[in-house]
C-alpha cells in the first residue's frame, strides 16, 4: 500500500509500478540467496553431531531415485495427495478469512460489542499470515525429531478435529477460540510446505530432490484452485439455494474440509519405503 501511494499519480494508481518494484526487490534477494548457498564437503556435519543408527527411521533412504522414475512410484502420488489436501484445507481459508470472520461474528449474530468489523478482520488475516510463517519454522523443526510422516499425521488428525469444532465456536459466539483455531490450522498449512522437501528427501534421496519437489508443486497449483472454489461455491450455494444465513453457511464446508484431511491422513499412512528396484543405483 505504501509503495502504491508512493508511485500514484494523476495518470496511474501505482499498481504496475509497485509490482515492478517488488519484482526487482524479490529478484535481488533471491539472487543473494542463490550465490550464497554452498554444498557442504562430503562427510561434513555440525559440531557434536552424532548419528544414532538405532534411531534411524525405516522410511529414510540412503539410496536415490531419479526424477523420472520417482513419478512412476506410488509413493510420489501418495505424497502428491498429502500435499494437495493439506494445502487445500489451508489456502481456501486464507482467501476467505476476512469475509468468514465478519459473517460468523456480525452484529446480527453476536451483537455490537462482540462483532468483528473490517479493521479487526484485516488484523485477523495478518495474524494468519504470521502463523503461516511461524509454522514453517516450528513444524519443520518438530519433523526433525518425530519424522515427516508423523508430522503430517498430526496435521491431518489435529486439523480435522479443529475444522469440526469451528462451527461450534461460531455457535458459542467465541471469536477468540475461532481465531486460535485458525491460527493453528494456518501454522500447519505453512508447516506442510516447509516439511515436504525433507519428506521427499527421506523417501527418494537427495540426488534429484529439487526436480521431484518441482513436479510435486503441481499439487499446490491444484489446491490453489480447489480450496478457494470449494469455500466460495459452497458458501454461495448454502446461502442462495438452501437459504441459510451467512453465519451458518460455512458449517458444511468446515465438515467437508475435515473429511478431506482424513483422506489425506489415509494417503499419508500409505507412504512406505520405495522398492529397491526403483533406486538409481539398481537401474541398468
Amino acid at each position: 500500500v505504501k509503495l502504491m501511494n508512493f508511485f500514484s499519480s494523476d495518470s496511474s494508481v501505482g499498481v504496475a509500478e509497485t509490482f515492478v518494484a517488488m519484482g526487482c526487490i524479490y529478484f535481488l534477494i533471491m539472487m543473494i540467496g542463490v550465490f550464497s548457498v554452498r554444498t557442504p564437503p562430503e562427510g561434513w556435519h555440525p559440531q557434536h553431531f552424532e548419528t544414532k543408527v538405532g534411531n534411524r527411521r525405516k522410511l529414510i533412504t540412503h539410496a536415490n531415485v531419479d526424477a523420472d522414475t520417482a513419478i512412476k512410484t506410488p509413493q510420489f502420488w501418495f505424497i502428491f495427495v498429502v500435499l494437495m489436501l493439506n494445502v487445500t484445507a489451508g489456502i481456501g481459508v486464507l482467501g476467505q478469512a476476512s469475509v468468514m470472520i465478519q459473517e460468523m461474528f456480525s452484529i446480527e449474530v453476536v451483537g455490537p460489542e462482540k462483532a468483528i468489523g473490517v479493521a479487526r478482520a484485516a488484523g485477523f488475516v495478518s495474524l494468519l499470515s504470521l502463523f503461516n510463517m511461524l509454522g514453517r519454522f516450528f513444524w519443520s523443526s518438530i519433523s526433525d525429531r518425530i519424522g515427516r510422516k508423523n508430522t503430517y499425521s498430526i496435521f491431518f488428525i489435529l486439523g480435522a478435529i479443529l475444522y469440526i469444532l469451528v462451527p461450534q465456536f461460531g455457535t458459542l459466539g467465541s471469536s477468540l477460540l475461532f481465531i486460535i483455531t485458525f491460527c493453528i490450522i494456518m501454522s500447519m498449512y505453512g508447516g506442510g510446505f516447509a516439511t515436504v522437501p525433507a519428506y521427499l528427501k527421506d523417501v527418494f534421496g537427495v540426488m534429484h530432490v529439487g526436480a521431484i519437489h518441482g513436479r510435486l508443486l503441481v499439487a499446490w497449483s491444484l489446491a490453489a484452485i480447489i480450496g478457494p472454489t470449494l469455500i466460495n461455491y459452497l458458501r454461495a450455494y448454502q446461502i442462495e439455494s438452501v437459504g441459510l444465513p451467512p453465519a451458518q453457511a460455512y458449517s458444511f464446508t468446515m465438515y467437508l474440509m475435515a473429511g478431506l484431511l482424513l483422506l489425506g491422513l489415509v494417503s499419508n499412512l500409505l507412504v512406505k519405503p520405495v522398492d529397491e528396484k526403483y533406486h538409481y543405483e539398481n537401474q541398468g
